[in-house]
């Protein structure tokens, strides 16, 4: 136990001081938006549900060949993990130009149709549109680290998405105040930092790491008909899952649009906000899936169900933690991100509530990693959808006209509740491992 609780350390903590870092600058960056205003803020705030759907799109096509890559690595078949990756790549920038077009195209009606004030849909627009233009670049820096990954290396991932942090508030003091672009400078910044991410991840995993560099090898870029297929079967059941998420969150923006920018401001920051409670619950997700990834290419599925319920455990307990701080200091952390007294006092009401359901948020989201990693994503895409859609748009639906945002604030947190209960169901059986372990169990 003591190995393994060391080797799951090695490989989240170094995902946990990324998203540490990565959080820290979010504050800094939605606090240079929000000290422009409540409207600017409402303005990224509307689309950003917009903005998650599409990412999460890039980042599962990316695992779709990540996850083959652990099960290579897992196996010291590091010549296929080779060959995947380059497939991967090239998968990975196909899609993310096709992502960037429609993005493009449809950003100058999408706050509209997402029933935003006149008011903030210009800006909101601008955002959702430069945002799009990047889309290449963030799906290639996801699919490099999501390799790198895959291979055992979180060090240098992290390091990465530090630097984009860093990177990412740089240039948005730059094109925000220094030039004066507001919203769009936001937007800016951030594609710009991730576009340099995306060079340094790929120069580093093909010439330095050393289970990934395909310098001097010869092989095709060309996806294959079976990893296609095989990338398919994991892509396939998250892009639904995607939907279903994201979707929902989309129709939660549509609901809680209406109520106005004070609150559209309320409700973003306040998701900022929260980001500090759950950035263990990523680290560790991103532990499980490669920890339990690469067990089972090397046919250890009893230790790939050991390196689970530790990643779990730990995130839960973390979680937890967080989630009592988040709820003593909530008008603190709002007061970071906005100078709107009105802001401050409904983003705070707001993680007051949401502090009772960090614990199962943490749960939900580190058996998730756990599942992606064991290639079982069609079971937990239908645990989300029940989750989302039949509890927390259902309950949203009945106590947003009554409540405003907390009504929704409420909904939330219910159904994060819900979804960790059912994470925790589906990880205590066999069945996400694969069938073969099943019957392995059963004639013991």
């Amino acid at each position: 136990m003591g190995q393994q609780l060391r080797l799951t350390a090695l490989l989240a903590i170094p995902a946990i001081l990324a998203q540490l870092a990565s959080v820290m600058l979010q504050y800094i960056d939605a606090s240079m938006v929000g000290n422009l205003g409540a409207n600017p803020s409402a303005s990224i705030g509307l689309v950003s549900t917009s903005t998650w759907i599409m990412a999460g799109f890039a980042m599962a096509v990316c695992s779709g060949f990540s996850v083959q890559v652990a099960h290579r690595c897992g196996a010291k078949d590091f010549k296929g993990a080779r060959s995947l990756m380059r497939q991967g790549f090239t998968a990975s920038l196909a899609f993310g130009v096709i992502f960037s077009i429609l993005g493009t195209m449809i950003s100058g009606g999408l706050p509209t149709w997402l029933g935003g004030d006149p008011v903030i849909c210009s800006d909101a627009s601008a955002y959702f549109r430069i945002y799009s233009i990047f889309m290449p670049f963030m799906t290639l820096g996801f699919c490099s680290n999501a390799c790198l990954q895959a291979s055992g290396n979180m060090k240098v991932p992290s390091i990465l998405y530090i630097t984009m942090a860093v990177l990412d508030v740089a240039f948005n003091y730059l094109f925000i105040y220094m030039l004066g672009w507001g919203v769009p400078g936001a937007a800016m910044g951030t594609g710009l930092a991730e576009c340099i991410m995306a060079i340094v991840s790929i120069s580093y995993t093909v010439t330095r790491s050393s289970e990934l560099r395909i310098t001097g090898e010869k092989g095709s870029f060309i996806p294959t008909s079976r990893s296609i297929r095989d990338a398919f079967g994991i892509t396939g059941p998250l892009w639904l899952q995607n939907v279903v998420m994201r979707g929902a969150f989309i129709v939660a923006t549509v609901i809680v649009a209406p109520l106005g920018p004070i609150a559209v401001a309320a409700n973003s920051l306040a998701i900022t906000a929260e980001s500090f409670c759950y950035m263990p619950g990523y680290g560790f997700e991103e532990s499980a899936t490669t920890l339990v990834g690469q067990c089972l290419g090397a046919a250890r599925k009893d230790l790939a169900r050991k390196f689970a319920r530790i990643n779990i455990s730990l995130g839960a307990m973390i979680m937890t933690f967080l989630g009592i701080l988040m709820y003593i200091f909530a008008p603190q952390l709002m007061d970071m991100l906005s100078n709107d007294p009105e802001v401050i006092a409904l983003g705070a009401k707001c993680l007051r509530i949401e502090a009772f359901a960090e614990t199962f948020y943490g749960v939900s989201m580190v058996a998730y990693g756990s599942c992606v990693g064991a290639g079982d994503t069609l079971m937990p895409s239908a645990i989300n959808f029940t989750s989302m859609w039949i509890v927390r748009i259902g309950l949203a639906l009945l106590l947003v006209p009554k409540m405003g945002l907390v009504g929704y604030w409420i909904a939330m947190c219910v159904e994060l509740n819900v979804r960790g209960l059912l994470f925790l169901a589906r990880v205590s059986g066999d069945r996400w491992l694969g069938k073969r372990f099943v019957e392995q169990k059963q004639t013991l």
